[in-house]
């Protein structure tokens, strides 16, 4: 599928797309889906070179204005809902993880049959790492799906739980914010303009009052939010989520989220004074990252506190006109609970494993079990007393993504249709639940293009970081085991 040669790249874009000065013309839109984008997707993701890499993701970038697909932010539709002016749906953002390009494909086919704009692409940092998917990489998967699909309008993409790690935090306070900041100029170069700011890990819980328990919180997420304002490109403002309460820990208070707000506003614009702070609030509901695996395998039923959302979404939006709320940790609830999140004022609802067991449903038993062989031996230290295969399984496969994802990518023709087509019907059961079929139009009236260049320069430098990182020996990661 991919090219194998620059000259083999120049010779097939010949009369489609014109590589001159620097800037990339597209000369045939027609001709550029079909074959010709899944060769560079391919491309981007799987050939050795880094400068092949990162040539067919520049070309896919600079091209994907001019097939009226525009990375943005969603900042402009979140002030309207702060404003009172957008309600009535809650915008989904999904976490693409396995087989990237034909679950993104699957998500926009059904976003074009139901005419929805309000849904968000993300990944979250620890993702990046056990999927093995660079932000360079990922904004390029993620605008070929919607340039193949024939999508037109604002593309939002997101890093999701942009995370700090509260051990290390400790040790080195600013070792560990360097390292974020690290991050988000990575993802914002390669295209995110949406950045969750995820803090809420420095919470301490066992400080006098909740000034000093969200302390460290507020004050390292407005440092980074004027980090994120020192990166925008002309004419981005870039969304930028916060976090009180860490998913799978106590539920989130209104008066943990005014505490945090306030102080949050003050100090940054002590750091950076005029500058937009966050557009949403991240909560604890009662949810866990994946759900809680049985002993048997299925997954537990949560008890969602519903009031939390509601709360805390009014005096968000009344207070302080942000969007509102945001549940983490969703996409295994019941099915018959999601229209309750419009209703409640949710502003975004985060979604990942569902759609990562739904792959795994469809594998061949012969894929899975070795998939699962090599878990048992690559994670056996993972292993909890008293846990199931099942249940190590089920809280360990997503670790299989990165080490199989040439092998998911090139599942036979028809299995990927399958899996495709299980995958959009769930996309249209959510779109319609959260109430954000037909907001396509609402979107393109507050989200308008902007025009951003992608410097090749850049993605080179990604991939060659990518080439670097990949041959250095393979380290176990010390991370939040709530954090995807």
């Amino acid at each position: 599928m991919q090219f194998e040669t620059m000259s083999q790249l120049g010779d097939t874009i010949k009369g489609i797309i014109e590589i001159s000065n620097g800037q990339v013309k597209v000369l045939d839109p027609g001709r550029v889906r079909g074959a010709l984008i899944d060769r560079l997707v391919h491309t981007a993701v799987f050939h050795e070179k880094p400068d092949m890499r990162a040539t067919a993701r520049w070309v896919i970038k600079m091209a994907a204005p001019q097939l009226g697909v525009h990375l943005a932010s969603i900042q402009p539709l979140y002030e309207a809902m702060g404003r009172g002016e957008v309600d009535g749906f809650t915008a989904p953002a999904v976490n693409v993880r396995g087989m990237a390009y034909d679950t993104a494909r699957a998500l926009i086919r059904s976003a074009n049959r139901n005419n929805v704009g309000a849904f968000i692409l993300e990944i979250a940092k620890s993702e990046m790492g056990y999927t093995h998917q660079s932000p360079a990489e990922y904004a390029a998967v993620m605008t070929a799906a919607a340039i193949q699909e024939g999508y037109q309008g604002p593309l939002f993409i997101q890093g999701d739980h942009i995370q700090l790690n509260a051990k290390k935090f400790k040790e080195n306070r600013q070792k560990e914010v360097d390292g974020v900041r690290k991050l988000m100029k990575e993802a914002i170069t390669a295209g995110f303009f949406n950045i969750d700011i995820d803090s809420s890990t420095l919470v301490d819980l066992d400080r006098p009052n909740v000034v000093e328990q969200q302390r460290d919180n507020f004050e390292v997420g407005a440092d980074l939010t004027a980090y994120v304002r020192s990166l925008e490109p002309k004419g981005v403002t870039i969304s930028v989520g916060g976090e009180i309460g860490e998913v799978g820990g106590k539920n989130s208070t209104v008066e943990e989220f005014k505490v945090y707000i306030d102080n949050y506003l003050a100090t940054l614009q002590k750091m950076k004074p005029g500058a937009k702070g966050i557009s949403k609030i991240s909560v604890q509901t009662g949810t866990s990252h994946g759900g809680v695996p049985m002993p048997d395998g299925t997954v537990a039923k949560v008890k969602l506190d519903f009031g939390v959302l509601e709360s805390i979404s009014k005096v968000a939006r009344q207070a302080y006109g942000l969007a509102g709320a945001v549940q983490h940790g969703a996409s295994t609830l019941p099915p018959e609970v999601f229209d309750r999140f419009p209703k409640t004022g949710t502003a975004e609802i985060h979604l990942a494993t569902e759609f990562q067991n739904m792959i795994y449903e469809q594998l061949p038993a012969s894929f899975k079990e070795e998939i699962y062989a090599y878990l048992r031996e690559e994670c056996k230290d993972e292993m909890k007393s008293g846990q199931t295969d099942e249940q190590f399984i089920y809280k360990t496969r997503k670790k299989a993504l990165g080490p199989f994802k040439k092998r998911f990518w090139n599942l036979p023709t028809d299995l990927r249709q399958k899996i495709g087509q299980v995958l959009e019907d769930k996309f249209t059961f959510l779109f319609n639940k959260l109430n954000v079929v037909g907001t396509k139009n609402v979107v393109t009236q507050w989200v308008k293009p902007i025009e951003v260049s992608f410097a090749i320069r850049d993605e080179i430098a990604a991939a060659e970081a990518e080439t670097k990182a990949a041959a250095q020996p393979a380290k176990k990661e010390e991370v939040n085991p709530n954090a995807d």
